[in-house]
């Protein structure tokens, strides 16, 4: 009877090791759980503010009604047109001088603006020809 515990390969053996490659996937789970784990914490926290009260109903607020510009800025972006006046100079950003945290990327007001910044959103009628 041969022995069959023993074979001659020619060249490299092909055939996966038991094991083997399930090692190489728990290790590479455990470097992505560690990244991910260290990762994580790192970011802000998320803030939530209902903008629901200030939205659709006219001027219900103005700057002082706000504890953080972010707030202002979540209401800017709600309504654009801004009919709280929480941007006064047009520039995209609420109330620039409250406390943090703070929101200072510009919203994009599509409409024209008087010198004061509030919203012109009455069609011009053109002159005379």
């Amino acid at each position: 009877m041969a022995d069959q515990s023993r074979t001659i390969h020619n060249g490299r053996d092909r055939r996966p090791r038991p094991g083997r490659r399930t090692s190489l996937a728990v290790a590479v789970g455990v470097i992505a759980a560690i990244m991910l784990t260290g990762c994580s914490g790192n970011e802000a926290p998320e803030r939530t503010f209902d903008v629901a009260p200030y939205v659709n109903k006219g001027h219900v607020a103005d700057c002082e009604a706000f504890k953080a510009q972010a707030d202002a800025q979540a209401v800017l972006r709600a309504a654009p047109l801004d009919p709280n006046g929480l941007d006064r100079d047009g520039d995209g950003i609420a109330c620039p001088n409250l406390p943090e945290p703070t929101d200072k990327k510009p919203v994009h007001r599509d409409f024209m603006t008087d010198l004061d910044g509030a919203p012109i959103i009455e069609p011009l009628t053109p002159g005379p020809t």
